[in-house]
């Protein structure tokens, strides 16, 4: 299963083909729309959550509501393309038209300026029309069909906010199953599990935007019923948790991953931070506790996936950095596109539908998976050879 992503932040629409699914995987525009609504709530959201409307068109791989194993095209058009149709344009225009919302100024954090550097554009929006995070749009619709896989082997995920740049926002954890932490941080629009401190984030957050400034934070999602054994040991390339990471680090803005006690582990000594071995005839081999966040030697080793990634701060600001203007080299102010004080909740959304996808093409390449049958049937087997080991 591998996928791919296209379009820019104003153009027409954004695109993904997905390749790989097995046939007769059930699955239903709205599983896809509930996702892309989810990325669009939370709160610190700017303008562009209230132009779109994100709604997914399906073109191929689909038929009376089951996959094909051909291909599956998703589309998502950008309904504020209308303000933008000659600027995008993919055919030739007048001068006059480049010089519109001409980019020359790069902003610090962005790819702007590398971008230009290394492509050799003379107007960096080339740049930040890719880079933008609206591409992250796509990353969620193809995760949602992920999740439509997983969901129907019996596997659920959910994401929560643990740090409101510098705040600490997680409760109790060590009993936190992923159904309360959807119930709970899906009850309100800061993905928190301790709702008892909402009113105090919000505040915190009108704060930074009355500043002009941006907050970053950290964001967990967490993974059950995962079955022991997938991703492998035998060389790098094939652990699943680097895997995840990689993915993860590829969400725009994630600076780090950790896994279980993740840096923490690395102030504690061993006996602290080992996960014992226990057995027990109903349910197998398990974990007295889960310190390593699901993983042993890169592969999964039954209990909940833990993983935790690190979002830097939105690097548009409207109080803006200084930066040089690439045509004369004078120092200037750096241009401001649209921003949020914070996308914390719907990075969060993003981050859960990445691993979701990760997942999804490791359980497609263990198992037989041209039909969906074939998968659940392969799944479930091995799922009980586990469970008698």
């Amino acid at each position: 299963m591998r996928f791919f992503t296209a379009g820019e932040s104003h153009g027409p629409r954004l695109t993904a083909i997905i390749e790989g699914l097995p046939a007769g995987l059930p699955l239903q525009a709205e599983d896809i729309n509930l996702e892309l609504k989810r990325r669009q709530g939370g709160y610190g959201r700017g303008g562009r959550m209230k132009i779109e409307n994100d709604q997914v068109e399906i073109t191929s791989g689909l038929r009376h509501g089951k996959t094909l194993g051909s291909p599956l095209t998703l589309n998502v058009s950008n309904r504020d393309f209308s303000h933008w149709t000659e600027i995008m344009a993919s055919g030739a225009v007048d001068e006059s038209i480049k010089k519109q919302r001409k980019l020359t100024k790069p902003r610090p954090g962005h790819a702007d300026l590398v971008g230009g550097m290394k492509y050799e554009f003379d107007d960096l929006r080339n740049t930040l029309e890719r880079s933008s995070a609206r591409e992250t749009t796509m990353r969620v619709a193809v995760g949602a069909v992920a999740k439509t896989l997983l969901k129907n082997l019996g596997i659920d995920l959910a994401n929560h906010v643990v740090n409101f740049g510098g705040k600490e926002v997680a409760a109790h954890l060590s009993d936190l199953t992923v159904e309360k932490i959807k119930e709970r941080a899906g009850s309100n629009d800061l993905s928190l599990v301790d709702t008892s401190r909402a009113a105090e984030i919000r505040a915190y957050i009108d704060d930074i935007k009355k500043k002009g400034d941006t907050i970053g934070g950290i964001v967990e999602v967490r993974a059950t019923n995962v079955p022991a054994g997938l991703g492998s040991y035998v060389h790098y390339d094939r652990k699943l948790d680097a895997k995840i990471a990689a993915a993860v680090v590829s969400i725009n803005a994630f600076k780090g991953v950790e896994f279980g006690l993740g840096f923490e582990s690395g102030r504690l000594q061993g006996s602290q931070v080992m996960d014992e071995i226990c057995w027990s005839e109903q349910a197998g081999y398990s974990r007295k506790s889960n310190n390593l966040g699901g993983f042993e030697g890169g592969m999964t080793n039954g209990e909940d996936l833990i993983i935790r990634g690190v979002m830097k701060p939105i690097p548009t600001l409207y109080k803006p950095l200084m930066s040089v203007d690439m045509e004369t080299h004078e120092p200037y102010k750096a241009s401001v596109e649209r921003s949020d004080p914070t996308a914390l909740p719907a990075a969060g959304v993003v981050m859960e539908n990445v691993v979701a996808t990760v997942l999804a093409q490791e359980i497609c390449d263990k198992f037989s998976s041209d039909s969906f049958r074939e998968l659940q049937e392969a799944f479930q087997k091995y799922k009980a050879r586990l469970k008698k080991f």
